[in-house]
């Protein structure tokens, strides 16, 4: 078995399209998105309408959420840009996601974790704002009655894979449409890839063995950059622009 997981798409349709043309030349014909979509201050209405017609087993992030829970004018300024370019039929679209899903009987998905669309998995973050790998045993409590030998989520932008002490692995793809991020949530914090590709994963099953390849895209990252800080966001740009925020 072997095919590819997105997301964090983040309505960044260049991204989006170079790494579906990625994935089709390395043979590959079966995509799992894992959520976050369509917000952000880019081009949130072409994504849709990418993602609507790709039809790959999705689930719904917390953007997706904030898209269909919030009136528009009490959006996070990312969402409610992506909000003004999106149609019924692709809320309708989102209405529709699941929480979280499993693929081929075998591979569990959903955004961030089990239990909730907005926390972090592999990941913790300090009172000081310092991301950091969270000990092993309060990532598999997370993991607790997830029974698949491989699970995917999304949410921190960053490519990961860790392996738990009964052999399943936890893989994120690292994002597609947006390297670097802050939040303010639970602690001010940024999360940065360090680079301004497009990131996604290839899962294949090598006999009982799922091995994770994580592949990196070249897009036109600055003209994506160039329209954030049109639409009045500069951290975004920066983000875009080199994987940074500084």
């Amino acid at each position: 078995m072997r095919f590819a997981a997105i997301a964090d798409v983040h309505g960044n349709h260049l991204a989006l399209e170079a790494v579906l043309e990625d994935i089709h030349a390395q043979g590959i014909t079966e995509i799992v998105n894992l959520g976050d979509c369509f917000s952000g201050p880019l081009t949130s209405g072409k994504t849709a309408d990418m993602l609507l017609a790709l039809n790959a087993l999705t689930v719904r992030g917390n953007h997706d959420r904030y898209l269909i829970e919030q009136a528009p004018e009490v959006m996070h300024p990312s969402d409610k840009v992506a909000h003004a370019q999106l149609g019924e039929r692709h809320l309708d679209w989102l209405r529709g996601l699941p929480f979280s899903a499993v693929y081929r009987d075998a591979v569990y998905l959903c955004h961030a974790t089990p239990a909730a669309d907005n926390v972090y998995w592999l990941q913790s973050v300090s009172v000081d704002g310092h991301v950091f790998q969270k000990p092993i045993e309060d990532i598999e409590a997370l993991a607790e009655g997830i029974d698949f030998p491989l699970i995917l989520c999304g949410h921190t932008h960053i490519p990961r894979i860790v392996r738990l002490s009964d052999g399943r692995l936890i893989v994120n793809p690292g994002s597609v449409g947006c390297p670097a991020y802050d939040d303010d949530l639970p602690h001010y914090h940024k999360v940065e890839a360090g680079h301004p590709f497009a990131s996604y994963a290839i899962l294949e099953k090598q006999g009982e063995i799922w091995l994770p390849v994580f592949r990196q895209v070249a897009y036109d990252h600055m003209a994506m950059a160039k329209l954030a800080a049109e639409n009045g966001r500069a951290e975004w740009a920066r983000g875009l622009a080199t994987g940074w925020l500084r």
